[in-house]
C-alpha cells in the first residue's frame, strides 16, 4: 500500500481530491473503516464522512469478514472493540454468523458480560467460547504472577541430609577455598555443604475480594475471578470472592472455576458498597490476619456514612482494608476521589492495583 492510500484511509473522503482514488482492497478496507466510523455523530455533524448509521450493503457478520481478510490482527481487534464498546454493535456478540468468525479477545468477553442477558441459549452456548478462550489466556499470565510472588526463599539453615538435591555448591566452595592447589587447578573438597530445601512456614491468612457487579466495572469483575482463581488453594491463604450491586452475592464456591463465574455474574444495577463490605466483616475469622480488598469506583448508591463507620471498625480490630479503584491489567483508574479519601482517613489502603500487584501485596502480608 502507498503513503497516499494510508493517508486517503486516515482523512476518509475529502481527501480524495489530493490523493486521489482507491480501488482494490484499499477501497474494500475504506469502505470497512466507513461502515464502523462513519456512524460517529461528531463527523456527520461536521460533514466529514457520510454513512455508517445509514442503510448499507454491508451487515455484521459481511463487515467482519472484510476486516478480518483486508487487516492485520492487531487492527482486526481494534475495530472489534471500538464496534461493541463504542458503537455499542451488539450484534458481534449477539449473532450466531458472528460469534462462528470472530477471535476471542478481552473486549469482546465484556461485550459477552454484557449482553449476554439477551442471548438465547443456543447463542449464550457459543458466547461462553469466547468466555472459556479469553479467561484461560488471563489464569496462564497472572498464574505465573501469582507463583512468583508466593514462591518464597528456601531456607538457607545447614542441613545434615546429605543428598544431592540439598548439596549448597557456592557454600561448599567457600568453605573449601584453604584447600585450593593452584598447580593442578583442583579444589579439595574436605567439607562438603548442605542446606535445607524447607520452604518457610506461614501463618494461615484470609483474603475477601469484594467486587462491584456495576456496568462501568467489567473489567474489574474479570480479573477479580481470576485472581482468585489462581490465589484459591494456596498454601496458607483462604480466599472468598463476594459480588455486588444493590445486593450482595457470594461467589466462594465457584471460584475454582472462574468460567462459570464470569457466566453467572450480572453486570449492571445501582451500587450498595456498604452492604457489601457489612457482609465481609461478617465473615471475617481472625481480625488480625485478614485483608478485605474492596474493588470498586467508590461511587457509592447506599450509605456512605455507613460504609465509612464500617471500614473504620475493621481497622481497629487489626483487619487490613484495601480499597482498589481498578484492577484490570492496565490499573486505569476512575473514582470517587472525595469517599475514597475519607475511607483512606479511616486507615484502608486506597489506589489502584492489577492483580499481579494485589498477590504481590497478599504474599508480602503473609510473609
Amino acid at each position: 500500500m502507498s503513503d497516499l492510500e494510508r493517508w486517503r484511509l486516515i482523512l476518509g473522503e475529502p481527501a480524495s481530491a489530493a490523493t486521489g482514488r482507491l480501488a482494490g482492497d484499499a477501497a474494500r478496507r475504506d469502505a470497512a473503516l466507513e461502515w464502523l466510523y462513519g456512524r460517529d455523530p461528531d463527523l456527520v455533524e461536521r460533514g466529514v464522512r457520510t454513512g455508517g448509521t445509514g442503510d448499507s450493503v454491508l451487515t455484521t457478520v459481511d463487515w467482519l469478514d472484510d476486516v478480518h481478510r483486508l487487516f492485520p490482527k492487531e487492527t482486526v481487534e481494534r475495530l472489534e472493540r471500538d464496534a461493541v464498546e463504542r458503537y455499542d454493535i451488539t450484534e458481534v456478540v449477539t449473532d450466531p454468523g458472528v460469534l462462528e468468525r470472530i477471535e476471542p479477545n478481552a473486549a469482546l468477553l465484556r461485550a459477552v458480560l454484557r449482553t449476554k442477558h439477551l442471548m438465547n441459549p443456543d447463542v449464550l452456548a457459543m458466547a461462553r467460547r469466547i468466555v472459556e478462550a479469553v479467561v484461560r489466556d488471563l489464569v496462564r499470565r497472572l498464574a505465573r504472577e501469582v507463583r512468583q510472588s508466593f514462591t518464597g526463599t528456601r531456607s538457607r539453615r545447614p542441613s545434615n541430609h546429605k543428598l544431592a538435591r540439598n548439596f549448597d555448591f557456592r557454600g561448599t566452595v567457600r568453605a573449601n577455598l584453604a584447600h585450593y592447589q593452584p598447580d593442578e587447578r583442583r579444589l579439595l573438597i574436605e567439607r562438603p555443604r548442605f542446606t535445607s530445601r524447607t520452604r518457610r512456614h506461614v501463618d494461615r491468612r484470609q483474603l475477601i475480594l469484594v467486587v462491584d457487579q456495576s456496568g462501568s466495572m467489567a473489567g474489574s469483575v474479570i480479573h477479580a475471578a481470576v485472581t482468585a482463581a489462581c490465589l484459591w488453594g494456596l498454601p496458607g491463604l483462604t480466599t472468598h470472592l463476594v459480588a455486588f450491586d444493590t445486593n450482595v452475592v457470594d461467589l466462594t464456591s465457584d471460584v475454582t472455576d472462574p468460567v462459570e463465574l464470569l457466566m453467572k455474574v450480572q453486570l449492571g444495577g445501582g451500587t450498595d458498597i456498604a452492604r457489601a463490605v457489612e457482609y465481609a466483616a461478617g465473615l471475617v475469622d481472625n481480625p488480625r490476619r485478614a485483608i478485605v480488598a474492596v474493588v470498586t469506583d467508590f461511587f457509592e448508591g447506599g450509605d456512605a456514612h455507613h460504609l465509612v463507620r464500617t471500614v473504620r471498625g475493621l481497622v481497629e480490630q487489626g483487619t487490613q482494608v484495601l480499597g482498589l479503584a481498578a484492577l484490570d491489567e492496565d490499573a486505569n483508574p476512575v473514582y470517587d476521589r472525595d469517599l475514597a479519601q475519607r475511607l483512606a482517613n479511616v486507615g484502608a489502603h486506597v489506589g489502584a492495583m492489577t492483580p499481579g500487584q494485589l498477590a504481590e501485596f497478599v504474599a508480602e502480608r503473609m510473609g
